[in-house]
């Protein structure tokens, strides 16, 4: 894990039209011999979270695996707070995951309880038990019941939980809660990542201003479906659970299960959208369809592409983040799988990883998704720049051009397979042998 420097002064950023002004802090540079050096790709910048009416936060360190570093979350939300979440799909499901499956049904949410260094996944019966303690040694700190305790755990798969050493930091970490301090949340879940994910945005219901703040962690087993390794959004909207999931499930379609870093999905994928009540008193709404929610789903939207383009920034190794548009296909379904098929191919990855424009790749990654694809219409382009069009290479084409189009830290690739009208966009970045380094010592 990196060890973040001091941030410079603080510069205010005008929002997208429809929310208010944030302050976002300037990009950190890593202390020199700290650890791995932060991602090539880390935004120029960091949102400064404001604090949400309803949630108080504290983080802690229970030393699960890290030493000297916070590596528990413990956020408590007021009385009433709605959750909705989605959660992986995966067969092979961490405890947590399953707890929190178990419990969001019923709608309310009270305390969040988050690890790092440990996935608390296939664990067995033990890693259940350790859920249950964790869970019901927090209700107990807050006055609530166990079912309003949502969990999340990430790090090492396999090795048991030390439980204990949660529990009884549990109510010391409580006693620190406070407003502020998202940004020590948001680091306090990083596992291999090397900068915390967060992000921020207001906007109005029915003309009462609400706000949006979001925390994520992620950066390798990061092939989504659902959403990504750990993500956590809050709202001090007064919007019920039933009108939650719909709006979270669509836009998480839109954003984190649109990425992919090396196409292994987590067994700890969760994302969770709490809803204090505590902010702007607008009128009760009880349909995700209302129009008075549309400027509330296109920030919430927003919250979370941003934290998923952070996590793809941050990929385990990376030094370019590439964009794959896939159009003409036969439905919006058939493009993503195609546009996945590329994002996902190591020849892909590993060619941009070296600036070398092998359209040819890109060709062979069509092909193996086993969609529908006519191969004497397809159109491929690096850029800006035709490599390949109607079956074969682009005329005009021009080697330079298309090594530039793939040189910087930034790549654009589309492509048009030419029998329909669905389209689609995925994120993914590079292979490279960071990655390789990375993971060939994880557990060590």
């Amino acid at each position: 894990m990196a060890t973040l420097g001091a941030t410079k002064k603080i510069r205010t950023k005008a929002a997208p039209k429809g929310g208010a002004k944030v302050e976002l802090a300037e990009k950190p540079s890593p202390k020199d011999g700290a650890g791995p050096q932060i991602s090539p790709l880390v935004p120029k910048t960091f949102a400064n979270l404001p604090p949400l009416a309803g949630v108080r936060l504290a983080t802690g360190q229970a030393g699960i695996k890290y030493r000297d570093r916070a590596d528990v979350l413990f956020m408590v939300m007021a009385p009433g707070t709605q959750i909705a979440g989605v959660l992986t799909k995966s067969k092979t499901a961490s405890a947590p995951v399953d707890w929190c499956r178990k419990q969001l049904p019923g709608g309310m949410a009270r305390v969040l309880v988050v690890n790092s260094g440990n996935a608390n996944a296939f664990t067995g019966r033990a890693g259940a038990d350790a859920v249950r303690e964790v869970a019901e040694s927090a209700a107990g700190v807050v006055g609530c019941r166990a079912t309003e305790v949502f969990l999340a755990s990430t790090g090492v798969i396999g090795e048991p939980l030390p439980y204990q050493k949660i529990t009884r930091i549990l109510g010391h970490v409580a006693e620190a809660g406070a407003a502020g301090g998202w940004r020590a949340a948001a680091e306090a879940i990083m596992t291999t990542d090397t900068f915390p994910k967060l992000a921020t945005a207001t906007t109005y219901i029915d003309g009462h201003r609400v706000t949006i703040n979001g925390i994520a962690k992620g950066s390798g087993m990061i092939a989504p479906d659902m959403a990504t390794m750990l993500a956590f959004v809050f709202t001090d909207a007064n919007l019920p659970a039933a009108v939650l999931q719909p709006i979270l499930a669509e836009g998480a379609s839109r954003s984190f299960n649109c990425i992919t870093v090396d196409n292994d999905t987590s067994t700890s994928d969760t994302l969770l959208l709490f809803a204090t009540g505590k902010g702007g008193a607008h009128p009760v709404i009880s349909k995700s369809s209302d129009k008075r929610l549309d400027q509330f789903k296109d920030r919430l939207n927003a919250v979370l592409l941003d934290l998923a383009l952070q996590v793809v920034r941050d990929g385990e190794g990376a030094t370019k983040l590439i964009t794959v548009d896939v159009a003409g296909a036969q439905s919006n379904e058939s493009a993503k799988t195609i546009a996945l098929a590329i994002a996902n191919s190591p020849l892909v990855k590993t060619a941009i990883s070296g600036g070398d424009a092998n359209w040819g790749r890109v060709v062979m990654a069509v092909g193996k998704a086993g969609e529908p694809a006519d191969r004497d219409k397809l159109k491929i382009m690096f850029g800006t720049h035709v490599v390949a069009d109607k079956g074969e290479r682009a005329p005009a084409y021009n080697e330079a051009l298309a090594s530039k189009a793939v040189a910087g830290s930034e790549v654009m690739i589309s492509v048009d397979v030419g029998v329909g009208k669905g389209k689609a966009r995925v994120w993914t970045c590079d292979l490279t042998e960071g990655y390789i380094r990375i993971n060939g010592s994880y557990r060590s």
